[in-house]
């Protein structure tokens, strides 16, 4: 049973509610799709569930959700609330418009609203200093623009993605390293290649591994989230090319996006609603990987995380205790 979100890494909380699936504090399911996702209430991003922990919990979850009051409901998609408090999900049949509206449109909201929040700290901050200092020389306290300036400095040098490498390594990007992200086609597909450039070193990445770092880069380029008419433009885009795999391939290609020098493909040159559909994307198309049956990305991310829960679980056993019950477990 996993308990951290694969995106943010912090708990997913836990209910008493479903006894087959104890873990999310809101949960979404599609019961015709057999599709179960952890929403993770810091993040807001959806946490496919194992398919072997599927089904129990989803048979349970519909029968929940007749039996609780609904809050919101549309033809297709109905969010209701349990009296413990679990936050229930039911997924119809919606058009995509509708089931990205429900799925980005709190993710994307909420980095906005931080972002707003944190930027209105900044400015303040900068207002106080700025009339501090015209009052104590008599000046016009431009030391502020400084110190604006000073104070995005600081957010742009702090690490903001880290891709991790075949051998081992570790590469950390900040801001101005996402700056220099493009996405180019990939030489021997319909795929697009990734390409990554800090100071004066280079990588290109093809192919699943390209797909998986643009998923941990794009979100960093994304953390002010966008307005809900920026999320329906950005629905719209990946509607117009039918798929998400035909959206991303066709981004990759041509000559747009360019660079003061004329390069093009630069993910932050994308405008808003690009960049929410690139992300987007990316999602849709790792969960329809896992989906497929090509689960081991996500496995891992899980393992991981539930890894460091084991050791920590194990901390107060006797040596040996864990081994002793896994030999002695079929009798």
């Amino acid at each position: 049973m996993y308990r951290t979100c694969m995106f943010c890494t912090k708990s997913l909380g836990a209910n008493e509610v479903v006894e087959a699936f104890p873990v999310g504090r809101r949960l979404a399911f599609d019961a015709h799709r057999g599709r179960l996702w952890v929403v993770c209430r810091h993040c807001e991003r959806w946490n496919l569930s194992p398919l072997e922990e599927r089904w129990e919990a989803v048979e349970s979850l519909e029968r929940l959700f007749s039996e609780t009051r609904l809050r919101v409901s549309t033809d297709n998609i109905g969010l209701a609330r349990h009296k413990e408090g679990l936050e229930l999900v039911r997924i119809g049949r919606p058009q995509r418009p509708e089931f990205a509206a429900w799925r980005y449109g709190d993710q994307f909201g909420r980095r906005r609203k931080k972002a707003l929040i944190v930027g209105g700290v900044g400015i303040a901050a900068i207002v106080g200093v700025t009339f501090a200092g015209a009052a104590v020389v008599g000046g016009s306290g431009m030391g502020g623009y400084w110190m604006w300036q000073m104070f995005e400095g600081i957010r742009q040098n702090r690490t903001q993605a880290r891709l991790h490498v075949d051998g081992g390594g570790v590469i950390k990007l900040n801001g101005q390293d996402l700056k220099q992200v493009r996405v180019r086609p990939a030489p021997e597909s319909d795929g697009f290649r990734l390409v990554v450039k800090k100071k004066r070193r280079e990588w290109e990445f093809d192919g699943p591994q390209a797909l998986h770092f643009a998923g941990q880069i794009v979100p960093a380029i994304n953390r002010d989230g966008g307005k809900q008419r920026t999320v329906e433009d950005a629905v719209r885009q990946i509607e117009h090319h039918g798929h998400p795999d035909d959206f991303l391939a066709d981004l990759s290609r041509g000559d747009r996006f360019r660079s003061k020098k004329g390069v093009p493909g630069y993910i932050n040159k994308m405008p808003a609603p690009t960049k929410l559909a690139l992300e987007m994307a990316l999602h849709e198309e790792e969960e329809s990987r896992a989906l497929e049956g090509e689960l081991w990305r996500l496995e891992r991310a899980w393992e991981e995380a539930e890894e460091i829960a084991a050791i920590s679980d194990d901390l107060l056993l006797p040596e040996g205790a864990t081994e002793f019950v896994e030999r002695n477990r079929e009798g």
